[in-house]
């Protein structure tokens, strides 16, 4: 009965959301805040991930491939096949998956926390007193702000991805460049790109929304912030996971 009245509230939360802005130029101002908060200052950590996880998964690929054919030799095993499995899996799942699911720890906690401290704090309830709807005044730009950047951030993921799988092969001398490359190209299927943007559109909202709705439902003093962060974290992950299986029934 909890989870239903969760999700009403989600609902009715969100319904706030979405109305008009009450000042245009403070609502662009902190729009452009929040896109450099969450789009600006994510790009290294995501260039870290992307770069280390394209080079574990290139050459795990290799080992387990040349491991299980266990008919050809490996010289003369067709090492182009690891290029065809990186570049889907980044596409598919590495990038839009894993991307969201480090980002829901660095954002999500931010904004529940963020959000939370206002609300402890007094902020909120002084916007309501104003006549300011604040549920909109504090999350809008936020959401907006996380639809824009974070599909920006799984694009170059999937780039870094790559890069960081080719640089393994050269570095390990487990394959040539053009081995690799061919395998990339060979794999590459246009709709997979567009299963990759409908995943990091809802994955973003995902992020955002509940983080936000996490952090302006909450209730006590400086330990309960804290709890919200955890707690928008741990839910925004799950739903990342349930949201990804359906997302693959439906569009592959």
């Amino acid at each position: 009965m909890n989870l239903f009245s969760e999700i009403g509230r989600y609902i009715i939360f969100m319904k706030y959301v979405f109305k008009r802005p009450e000042r245009g130029r403070v609502f662009w101002s902190m729009l452009t805040r929040e896109m450099n908060l969450i789009g600006i200052e994510s790009l290294v950590v995501v260039i870290l991930i992307a770069l280390i996880t394209g080079a574990v998964t290139t050459v795990q690929t290799a080992s387990q491939l040349a491991s299980d054919s266990g008919v050809l030799p490996p010289s003369l095993f067709p090492m182009e096949i690891v290029g065809s499995v990186v570049g889907s899996s980044s596409i598919l799942e590495i990038a839009p998956t894993i991307t969201c699911l480090v980002l829901a720890g660095k954002i999500g906690a931010s904004i529940a926390s963020e959000i939370g401290n206002m609300r402890v704090s007094e902020q909120i309830d002084a916007y309501e007193v104003m006549g300011i709807n604040s549920i909109g005044f504090v999350s809008l730009p936020k959401i907006l702000a996380g639809v824009i950047m974070i599909p920006c951030l799984i694009l170059v993921s999937v780039f870094l991805l790559m890069v960081g799988g080719l640089i393994a092969a050269k570095l390990t001398g487990i394959m040539t460049m053009d081995q690799y490359v061919t395998g990339l190209r060979s794999s590459f299927v246009p709709h997979y790109v567009n299963v990759l943007l409908v995943k990091g559109y809802i994955f973003s909202f995902i992020i955002t929304s509940m983080s936000a709705f996490q952090g302006y439902y909450t209730k006590g003093g400086a330990l309960e912030v804290g709890e919200a962060g955890t707690k928008a974290v741990t839910r925004i992950c799950v739903a990342i996971l349930a949201f990804d299986l359906i997302i693959a029934k439906l569009l592959l």
